[in-house]
């Protein structure tokens, strides 16, 4: 590659390369996300490579085989798209390969069996799919679209354009001003004006003259979160970009990507954008000819939950444990070996090019006056449609599940959704219909804005979530039907956090502990309906005293869930019952013999070998020896298998 010395080079490059893209040639996109490589994406694409490379289909049929990031529609991997044909097949396996290419690529037509399907309707378009109709993709527009490892591509598709014009067109407080502007709040969780943080750090630096650091939080530990990772994977340039844009604004030369190490792919995407955008004059010395020197390097996180806390990164790239330390100081004023820092995660840095690029006014437009622009959310859990979306700030609730997740499969009924990671809250799913000011203020959860927008539904934003009890999180959404048990829920979130705290301050460190034995005797059936008051006591003392943001929110699933699920809390205790059927020691399995067809099925699948009976005869669970793992009811063809 040649080093671009200038602008110029740049747009002349991408012009070169457009030109040179033949519209008319046929591209075959396999989607190489986590999802889909999880059912052989990787074993799709030699495919592809292999009988293309093998059949000489001739001067007309030269198809480009493209391994893009997540396409985002996990649920129906693994996903081919096809131009210009604008075709999207799904649930492709390698068998499948051969007839795509013979009948799509060589003769132009389609093969109906891999369209997606979705009551009765069949799309040929991924744009028609509900899944995609509602949502509103900036920072995610280009994964799925381009090859991550291909910096050719990657400038085609408009890559560091906007660093072209932030360095040749704006001078650092305009870059500033623009951002401040937009509304961007951080992605991370937090929620603080990303503008005003930059702000903030320039003018403590130019009272301490020195050196200013920045650095991109990709230590994603959520459970079932995975937006930074998409984002780092799809489209590595975009964080590198928006980095080297942010650095131009704070007269930042250093910037650290730190992930985590259980990323490997994000890192090897990360690791040969570096070079490549080193290679082109995009990073490192005299970038582009205007004399601006920054560069980046990544550092690993060795998989602590607590380092996605701002001062426990900042200590881990010290060489120090990765433990919270208190602020004030804040990393603005002194953060990384003493230095004023600044401290975005993935999600915020990527969305830095677009509102350089298109301006401050119309990111505002997109979402909210206090939310704008989109989030990118992880919806998983008990819905039809799982993966990846970006939607704008303050979409419903309801359309969020219902129309881009489908709603809930099978029989089950909605009951919850649990947003912000294991930190968030439990959102009863009746609130979707209640605007959030007609809720009594949340005793938990970030500040509230006074000036919130009337709303007639409860929309996912920041402060409609604060006002719920629940955080926005970094995205995990998971959405949870009839059969799941909120105590049970509540307990997994809060072991989780208990297994992950760094254990330094009391109130955390005891205070975890504290709440894990009120929820353990609860799935028990033990205590009095006097413990959930002093449950809740304990997690709003973990709020008011504990040192980082992991001990302040940790209580979130549990506080919410006692606002929402009381008399859940109390069919427990008093009842001795677990409504959804998943607490193990209050509860029993039976078959009730007028539905059993006697197929065996149970018996086959029991691990404790505790049910008997004779084929197309009523069968019997062996009450002392089952355990209650409900194996039985999962491979029931008739739903014979009840619980009490």
């Amino acid at each position: 590659m040649l080093r671009l010395e200038n602008t110029a080079a740049l747009k002349v490059l991408r012009d070169n390369l457009l030109q040179a893209h033949d519209p008319n040639r046929p591209i075959v996109r396999v989607c190489r996300g986590p999802g889909c490589l999880a059912v052989g994406a990787d074993k799709v694409s030699q495919a592809f490579h292999s009988i293309i490379e093998s059949q000489n289909l001739g001067v007309k049929v030269q198809p480009l085989v493209k391994d893009t990031g997540c396409h985002g529609f996990c649920s129906q991997g693994t996903l081919v798209n096809l131009a210009p044909a604008n075709l999207c097949y799904v649930r492709v396996k390698p068998e499948d390969v051969e007839e795509i290419v013979q009948t799509t690529l060589v003769k132009g037509a389609v093969v109906e069996r891999l369209l997606y399907h979705d009551n009765g309707t069949r799309y040929t378009s991924a744009a028609e799919f509900p899944f995609y109709r509602a949502q509103h993709k900036i920072i995610l527009k280009k994964v799925g679209v381009i090859d991550p490892l291909d910096i050719n591509d990657a400038i085609q598709g408009g890559a560091y354009q906007s660093l072209a014009k932030a360095l040749t067109a704006m001078s650092p407080d305009d870059v500033i001003r623009t951002v401040e502007i937009s509304g961007l709040r951080g992605r991370g969780g937090g929620g603080f004006p990303t503008g005003y943080k930059w702000k903030k750090t320039v003018e403590n630096a130019r009272e301490n003259p020195g050196p200013v650091y920045i650095i991109a939080n990709g230590e994603e530990g959520d459970p079932g979160a995975f937006m930074d990772r998409a984002i780092m994977e799809g489209d590595p340039h975009a964080v590198i970009e928006g980095m080297a844009i942010g650095a131009y604004a704070m007269g930042v030369n250093q910037g650290f990507l730190y992930v985590r190490h259980e990323y490997p792919i994000a890192i090897r995407h990360l690791a040969t954008a570096l070079d490549q955008a080193r290679t082109l004059g995009l990073l490192g010395k005299n970038i582009l000819g205007t004399g601006f020197d920054f560069d980046l390097q990544i550092n690993r996180g060795a998989g602590a939950y607590v380092c996605g806390e701002e001062t426990a990164i900042i200590a881990s790239l010290e060489g120090r444990v990765g433990e919270p330390v208190t602020r004030p100081p804040y990393p603005s004023q002194q953060g990384l070996w003493g230095r004023p820092t600044v401290i975005n995660n993935v999600e915020t840095w990527a969305n830095i090019p677009y509102i350089v690029d298109h301006g401050a006014e119309w990111y505002a437009k997109v979402g909210m006056p206090q939310s704008t622009g989109t989030k990118i959310f992880s919806l998983v859990g008990k819905v039809k449609n799982t993966g990846l979306v970006e939607v704008p700030m303050g979409i419903s609730l309801g359309t969020l599940v219902e129309e881009i997740g489908g709603g809930v499969p099978g029989q089950g009924r909605f009951k919850a959704v649990q947003t912000g990671g294991p930190s968030g809250g439990i959102i009863p799913y009746e609130l979707k219909d209640i605007p959030p000011e007609a809720l009594k203020p949340a005793s938990v959860g970030l500040q509230t804005s006074e000036s919130m927008p009337e709303k007639k539904e409860l929309s996912v934003d920041f402060d409609s979530m604060a006002q719920t009890g629940s955080i926005m999180g970094g995205g995990g959404m998971i959405v949870m039907d009839d059969r799941d048990c909120v105590v049970d829920v509540a307990r997994y979130f809060l072991r989780f956090l208990e297994e992950e705290s760094c254990g330094k301050c009391l109130p955390c460190r005891l205070g975890l502990k504290g709440m894990q034995e009120f929820l353990n005797n609860f799935s028990q059936g033990k205590g009095a309906p006097a413990d959930i008051d002093a449950l809740e006591s304990l997690g709003k003392a973990l709020v008011d005293g504990s040192l980082c943001g992991l001990g302040r929110s940790a209580p979130n699933p549990v506080l919410t869930s006692i606002r929402y699920f009381r008399d859940e809390y109390l069919a427990h205790i008093v009842d001795h019952k677990c409504p959804a059927g998943v607490c193990r020691d209050l509860i029993t399995y039976r078959i009730a013999p007028d539905i059993c067809n006697g197929c065996t099925l149970c018996t086959q699948t029991c691990p404790q070998a505790c049910i008997t009976g004779e084929e197309k005869q009523p069968h019997t669970i062996d009450q002392d020896a089952c355990i209650c793992c409900g194996a039985c009811m999962d491979v029931c063809p008739v739903d014979a298998v009840v619980v009490d």
